[in-house]
């Protein structure tokens, strides 16, 4: 086989970025940082693995410093750095590359970690936004649901709000399943859902504000800032759990979740009032934590995306609840031993390349380049 030569040293710099940016799978940019020292210093000066995760997540524009905590390695790189700039591009590398892998790489679980508040509540705490939580519809021989207080305008608007499992979540889809009366209620065990549903994720203007005041019954929307709103997506008035899949997966920065219920459909005999009730909610997505968190800056909305570099192994999908889960903590015991190479990758140690299928048949190379580890696609 005839001498290889590097398509980087050959294309103008912005077409290189171009052909690069094209890799939309994060191990691949990982991958190419680790073939050789003029392509490592290429991905970091270029922020490539920043620029991949601003595409997956646009949320993540506020970005307005990156910290990593628990470095081991800190003192050291500061020690042998020459720039300050280049310091903080390999920490925004190091950072940015394993979010961009955390984001596709543990599996996706029920993400709410407990009902906050509804708009309204008919006979709280009986019918409380809590019960929502419940799997099914009937706990302890007894209906299991939340229900609004009646309205003689069916256009009137029920807001809900939980709080995720983290303040770092990706969410994929929301699930719903509106209530079915019995014929305690009236005859014919009408659905009372609503006509149309949309979702915000937000954070909360003063957490501590939150974590201490129980709520109850009361809408304190004041008290949050929505910072991504959905489409509104269309109901059926069926009692099953409704899947919403958003247009794409979206981050939540703050853990808050906003669920809009718009529009009445069933009206009460009794009272001949328009009520909605809800069963069931989730909120199928994956959470960062512990190994990311962040620091939100009012009123500029502006984050710290902290890194802590020793939790790196116990990034969690979700919060098992019961021991149907337990599949789900084999599966993230693989993600986390699969991933593992490319933490070795970020924090420079060695690694065996053989494991990734590369073709270490080439020899003769520059010396710049490592003597294994050159795919053939990277090769003209």
């Amino acid at each position: 086989m005839g001498p290889c030569m590097d398509f980087l040293n050959w294309l103008e710099p912005d077409m290189s970025i171009q052909v690069l940016t094209c890799l939309d799978v994060p191990t691949d940019l990982v991958r190419i940082s680790s073939v050789s020292r003029s392509w490592r210093h290429f991905v970091i000066e270029n922020g490539l693995c920043k620029k991949l995760c601003l595409r997956l997540f646009p949320q993540l524009s506020r970005v307005a410093q990156v910290i990593e905590i628990n470095n081991l390695d800190t003192k050291a790189e500061v020690e042998s750095s020459n720039s300050k700039e280049l310091e903080t591009l390999e920490r925004e590398h190091r950072v940015y590359a394993f979010l961009a892998c955390g984001f596709t790489s543990f599996n996706v679980g029920d993400s709410i970690k407990r009902a906050l508040s509804a708009s309204s509540t008919d006979n709280f705490p009986e019918e409380s936004i809590r019960n929502t939580l419940e799997p099914g519809d009937v706990v302890g021989r007894r209906a299991s649901y939340w229900s609004s207080k009646g309205q003689s305008d069916p256009a009137v608007p029920e807001v809900l709000i939980y709080k995720l499992v983290s303040d770092f979540v990706v969410i994929n889809e929301i699930n719903i399943q509106p209530f079915k009366g019995k014929s305690y209620f009236q005859h014919g065990e009408p659905i009372y859902s609503a006509k149309a549903v949309r979702f915000r994720f937000g954070h909360a203007k003063s957490p501590m504000d939150v974590e201490s005041d129980p709520m109850g019954e009361s809408f304190p929307d004041d008290k949050f800032i929505w910072t991504y709103a959905s489409q509104v997506f269309p109901m059926t008035q069926e009692n099953i759990l409704q899947t919403f899949k958003l247009p794409e997966p979206v981050l939540c920065i703050g853990g808050f979740l906003q669920i809009e219920l718009l529009g009445r459909v069933q009206r009460q005999e009794m009272d001949g009032l328009f009520y909605i009730c809800v069963s069931h909610v989730q909120a199928k997505g994956k959470s960062l934590s512990p190994a990311f968190g962040v620091e939100i800056h009012e009123p500029s909305g502006q984050f710290v995306l902290k890194n802590n570099m020793q939790a790196k192994g116990n990034i969690q999908p979700s919060l098992p609840e019961n021991d149907s889960d337990v599949n789900a903590d084999l599966d993230l015991e693989r993600d986390i031993r699969d991933m593992l190479p490319f933490v070795n990758m970020l924090q420079g140690n060695g690694v065996d390349f053989d494991e990734f299928e590369w073709n270490d048949a080439e020899e003769g190379m520059d010396e710049e380049f490592v003597e294994e580890g050159m795919d053939e696609e990277f090769v003209v």
